[in-house]
């Protein structure tokens, strides 16, 4: 079965309307999940791949979409009144700064190099999803000025910076760290780290996507119309009010995950 979908998303070209509805859907559900939790871009690079796309093209290609949801999802965060532009641009400018690096060095190492660190980050930076937010907070609360962030601004902006350098290389999972970093070292509520987050890919994806362009390694074709579906999840991501599916969530791409890990590495050891 897994191979008649490869064969069927290999050979058909991207403007067959079965594609075309597959990528919208495909980039509703990424788009929705990236914004309410995170980690779902890995998805993107699985079907992609599948669709024969290298996984250095994939993951420029995933940027186009990412760019064009985040702006979305920034200005609905900001009319909510979440968003601080002052906090957006001191987390925003530093992970720039460091996508810059991690993006150029996606862009030129070897495919296989790229499969074999893919494989190897991913499944860690998942286990981020099953941290529970809410216990963390709680217990942030509780110890009120202990958790209070001692890091001068010089430190602050290196740990963003490489974040960046993360998210420069793969957008999976920089939304996480993110909303972390944002949560530990700026004293932020959750709600207000994600909206920083929004913002900070906001500012750090154009530099990445330039770089993708600059090495060819972006499919525009597949790139617009999937960023229509992110666009569009993005917005329901935005909106919604998630509880008892936010596991299924996390479970759900967890699973594919390590699927796509484990096919990059049986890949690796056919070749």
């Amino acid at each position: 079965m897994f191979e008649q979908l490869h064969n069927f998303l290999s050979t058909t070209p991207f403007t067959d309307y079965r594609i075309i509805l597959l990528l919208v859907g495909v980039g509703a559900i990424v788009g929705f999940i990236n914004t309410i939790a995170g980690m779902a871009t890995a998805i993107s690079y699985g079907l992609f791949m599948m669709m024969g796309l290298p996984i250095n093209v994939a993951n420029g290609t995933t940027r186009v979409g990412v760019l064009l949801q985040f702006i979305t999802t920034s200005v609905i965060f900001k009319k909510k009144g979440y968003l601080d532009m002052k906090t957006g641009w001191k987390v925003g400018i530093p992970v720039g700064c460091g996508a810059i690096f991690g993006a150029l060095l996606a862009a030129v190492l070897h495919v296989k190099v790229i499969e074999i660190v893919m494989a190897i980050l991913l499944p860690i930076m998942s286990i981020l999803l099953f941290i529970d937010r809410k216990k963390v907070a709680a217990k942030r609360q509780e110890a009120q000025g202990i958790t209070e962030s001692r890091l001068s601004d010089f430190w602050i902006f290196l740990i963003f910076t490489a974040i960046g350098v993360y998210g420069g290389f793969t957008h999976s999972g920089v939304g996480l760290l993110i909303i972390f970093g944002s949560y530990f070292f700026l004293g932020l509520d959750m709600i207000r780290s994600n909206a920083v987050k929004q913002f900070a890919v906001t500012v750090y994806t154009p530099l990445a996507l330039t770089i993708f362009i600059i090495y060819g390694q972006v499919h525009w074709g597949i790139a617009l119309i999937y960023a229509a579906g992110n666009i569009i999840g993005g917005i329901a991501g935005s909106y919604a009010s998630i509880k008892g599916g936010e596991k299924f969530i996390k479970i759900f791409v967890t699973v594919i995950i390590i699927t796509m890990c484990t096919l990059l590495i049986i890949k690796q050891i056919r070749s």
